[in-house]
């Protein structure tokens, strides 16, 4: 869906799914903070909430309603807080609800930006702002999360579950080549693809192969292989040598939380859910999960959330609003207002006004 124009100015529609646990709070705070934006822009947003959750599953059965991804498909992006309750298993949470937008609306590139922020600090004792500024790109359609296997002989000491990894060329390429492209658009230049292609010498060495042929098309890139247990390592020993990174769903799910962490925290942690295609809208996301244990107390990190939220905004085509977006949300954290998981005592709201109470000044100096 193209945003729409009234009185010459761009409005954009928003599905808002927050879901379980912490994610209604920090969707409520980004809502908040991008109406802000809106007011100092020449641009204007249209939310409409999707009571799609864990609770409403109990309730009757589906997480998404029938009809439900036809409906998403009128936006302009998908604003989503976080899926898991204690009160589902996890694989019945994820597959109906999160894996079951993305994987039909082809958003085949998840992207995971990872910096240190200003007034945050990296567990990396030599690591500073500046120093850890990533961006993983990882394969979102199948791969090790392909839903293929199954189980039989259940409860039988021979009882045999097997889970299959899919690798198809087209859906490889498509995603290196956007890794490719997301490299040749940063200052570095450079593109670092993460497979285990010495132990599984079929679909990792598939990716290797892509890799190497669809790099000949960019010349400019620098292009580094690694095995995702040594990547572990250069993250953790050598950050500075890394830049934009791609890997399989299953490796660079883990590889982004490590990033994160690395970061100073997953609650400032965001992610794209793209179709590069625009073909169908695309899902944005803070990649903290439910969190339960803060869920209802106003303490959650909305930070990952802002940065989500200007993720969106970019992809929107709005570059200076989201480029503003970020640069209010550095200012506060470097003026010490944080939430507890970085080292601060300030509240969501807290964090929340702060945020908005900076854009306004920015929008004026």
């Amino acid at each position: 869906m193209s945003p729409h124009a009234t009185n010459g100015t761009s409005t954009y529609s928003i599905a808002c799914i927050p879901a379980d646990g912490i994610g209604p709070e920090v969707i409520a705070a980004g809502v908040e903070v991008l109406k802000t934006l809106s007011e100092v822009s020449d641009f204007k947003f249209q939310f409409e909430d999707y009571d799609w959750s864990s609770e409403t599953y109990l309730k009757r059965g589906q997480y998404i309603p029938d009809g439900g991804l036809e409906s998403l498909k009128k936006h302009d992006a998908i604003l989503f807080g976080a899926v898991g309750a204690p009160s589902v298993p996890d694989h019945i949470s994820l597959w109906g609800l999160r894996l079951a937008i993305c994987q039909p609306l082809q958003q085949y590139a998840n992207v995971r930006p990872t910096k240190i922020l200003k007034g945050t600090q990296s567990p990396l004792r030599n690591a500073h702002t500046g120093d850890l500024d990533w961006v993983i790109i990882r394969e979102n359609s199948e791969g090790e999360y392909a839903g293929q296997g199954g189980r039989s002989h259940r409860g039988m000491p021979w009882e045999t579950s097997t889970e299959v990894s899919i690798f198809t060329r087209h859906c490889v390429e498509r995603l290196i080549r956007f890794a490719f492209e997301t490299a040749q658009k940063r200052p570095k230049k450079h593109l670092t693809v993460v497979t285990k292609s010495n132990a599984q010498r079929n679909g990792m060495v598939m990716w290797d192969e892509i890799a190497q042929e669809v790099g000949k098309h960019f010349p400019d890139v620098t292009v580094k292989k690694m095995l995702v247990d040594a990547m572990t390592c250069e993250m953790v020993l050598k950050p500075n040598t890394l830049d934009t990174i791609v890997a399989t769903n299953l490796h660079a799910d883990i590889l982004s939380d490590l990033a994160a962490a690395l970061a100073g925290s997953i609650g400032i942690a965001p992610t794209s859910n793209l179709d590069p295609t625009r073909e169908n809208p695309s899902m944005f996301e803070p990649i903290h999960g439910s969190a339960f244990d803060i869920a209802g107390k106003g303490v959650a990190n909305p930070v990952g959330t802002f940065w989500t939220c200007a993720e969106m905004v970019r992809w929107l085509g709005q570059e200076a609003a989201a480029d503003r977006l970020i640069s209010c949300m550095e200012t506060v954290c470097g003026n010490g207002v944080l939430t507890r998981d970085l080292g601060g005592s300030a509240n969501t709201k807290e964090v929340t006004d702060a945020v908005c109470a900076e854009i306004k000044k920015q929008s004026k100096s």
